[in-house]
């Protein structure tokens, strides 16, 4: 343990592009610890076997590090608490699963998907919340020991008063009084024997000694059950922070459909970390107009988690930009600014993947800007004008972009081979020839028809930039169509 005692952590789940929004909670956390003396700690929360990935891990540890971030315990350094990965801990989970049956504090539960359905829209029929109605709470011991002798599938839930409230102090709001009714009796080991979110989140943060548990206010509302299952395990509980959520100009939540959220994006359009990291720090902190300019020691020093906003912090890309142009023409050397040009370029691959896919595609060195430069461009200028060479109509390149854009989300791992089998596959599926589905995304990813490789170009650019490009080329297209009767 620190002098301090403080021990913080970020639990993100490797199930997608990193977020901006995981930096930020990140960057929270990290600002914390060192304001504190204290210990920052990085754990991936991945019981969610289906959609997590290696590679996506992989992702979350590499965007946090170009962050700079740097933690003191985690899956790829250890530490004296670890495991630091969920799935290498699941025999840790059990025995707590059967300490809260023997204790009478959770319940086996052996209703079928099916069930669990039609109990849900009956009670969205009539305007109820949708939870759990407790019909296994009602077996006695020897009726439970015969299910699970007959092998019948269950899953263990939590127990929940019936009477009162959940009343805590959280660290950013205050006081805050949740009714025990609204709480459901939330499943804490599956079926398969893994534990869910809620009841690896506590015991990890238990066993991992962490006093303060600072993430986004979307799990204000799960406390409750978090606050219970440390009375029941008879455990200290941490002091909760939750976190306003990043929110566009508009106030509508942060998420890709809107605007670009992965870390990786801002990487690769050619923002500086130290700026990206300035710009969300600025939420934490109190300045004065002139003082924006703050490195991560600056932005330590002034940090201030007492007087934190609960109105939100809006992701305002304009200021994103301003900071990121003053962080390279005030705070870069000549020679650190064309390292960084370097760096930026060799990123993933990118220059070289590129060159390698021209080498045998121009006849003087003069054209590769043409040919490879939307690999290291921030936006193509796409206009409608761009789609007129394709022989498809608007009406056609719009299905074709509109169908693409969510299927290429289901890609686990992004390379191209998978891109090149999901884009064929959705030529079957919408009954098209290959070349009708590649020839306007030929244009929205790299802004010409005359291009190098498709497929190669969309694994070079990676799954963000070519989302955001899929994106803009269908908003392009769409005012070609015009609005539906």
């Amino acid at each position: 343990m620190t002098a301090s005692g403080v021990r913080v952590r970020i639990a993100p789940s490797p199930t997608g592009e990193p977020h901006v929004g995981t930096a930020y909670i990140a960057l929270f956390n990290y600002l914390f610890a060192k304001k504190n003396g204290g210990e920052f700690i990085l754990r991936i929360e991945d019981t969610d076997a289906t959609r997590s990935t290696p590679e996506f891990e992989q992702k979350v540890l590499d965007a946090l590090k170009w962050c700079g971030l740097e933690w003191k315990e985690g899956p790829d350094i250890g530490g004296p608490y670890g495991p630091y990965r969920q799935s290498d801990r699941k025999d840790i989970y059990t025995p707590y699963g059967q300490e809260l049956l023997d204790k009478g504090h959770a319940f086996r539960c052996f209703c079928t998907p099916e069930r669990l359905e039609k109990m849900r829209e009956e009670q969205r029929a009539a305007s109820k919340a949708p939870k759990y109605d407790g019909l296994c709470l009602k077996y006695s011991a020897e009726e439970v020991s015969a299910k699970m002798a007959s092998g019948e599938a269950s899953v263990i839930r939590m127990k929940i008063p019936t009477e009162g409230s959940c009343d805590f102090t959280d660290g950013v709001y205050g006081d805050v009084s949740i009714p025990w009714d609204s709480v459901d009796m939330q499943v804490l080991i599956k079926g398969d024997g893994m534990p869910t979110y809620h009841m690896a989140n506590v015991i990890d943060d238990h066993l991992m000694r962490i006093t303060h548990v600072a993430r986004g206010e979307e799990w204000l509302a799960s406390v409750p059950k978090h606050i219970l299952l440390y009375r029941y395990f008879g455990w200290e509980q941490p002091v909760f922070m939750h976190l306003s959520l990043m929110r566009n100009a508009d106030k509508s939540k942060l998420s890709k459909r809107k605007n670009p959220t992965s870390i990786s994006y801002y990487s690769a359009l050619g923002y500086i970390p130290e700026a990206l990291m300035n710009f969300l720090g600025l939420f934490f902190v109190q300045i004065a107009e002139g003082e924006e300019l703050l490195t991560m020691e600056e932005l330590s020093a002034k940090f201030d988690p007492e007087n934190l906003s609960k109105a939100g912090a809006i992701f305002d890309i304009q200021k994103l930009d301003w900071l990121n142009g003053r962080w390279i023409r005030e705070k870069l050397s000549e020679q650190e600014f064309q390292s960084r040009v370097l760096t930026w370029a060799m990123e993933n691959d990118r220059l070289k993947a590129g060159l390698r896919l021209s080498q045998s595609r121009i006849s003087k060195l003069g054209e590769l800007p043409e040919l490879a430069g939307f690999l290291l461009k921030s936006d193509l200028g796409l206009d409608p004008s761009a789609f007129a060479k394709i022989k498809s109509p608007p009406e056609e390149i719009l299905e074709i972009l509109n169908t693409v854009q969510p299927d290429l989300e289901k890609i686990l791992e992004w390379n191209v081979e998978t891109i090149e089998a999901e884009l064929r596959a959705i030529a079957d599926r919408m009954g098209k020839k290959l070349k009708v589905i590649v020839a306007p995304l030929f244009v929205a990813v790299s802004g010409s028809s005359r291009s190098l490789p498709l497929f190669d170009s969309m694994a070079i650019l990676g799954r963000s930039v070519v989302r955001q490009r899929l994106k803009l080329a269908s908003q392009a297209v769409a005012s070609l169509v015009g609005p539906k009767n």
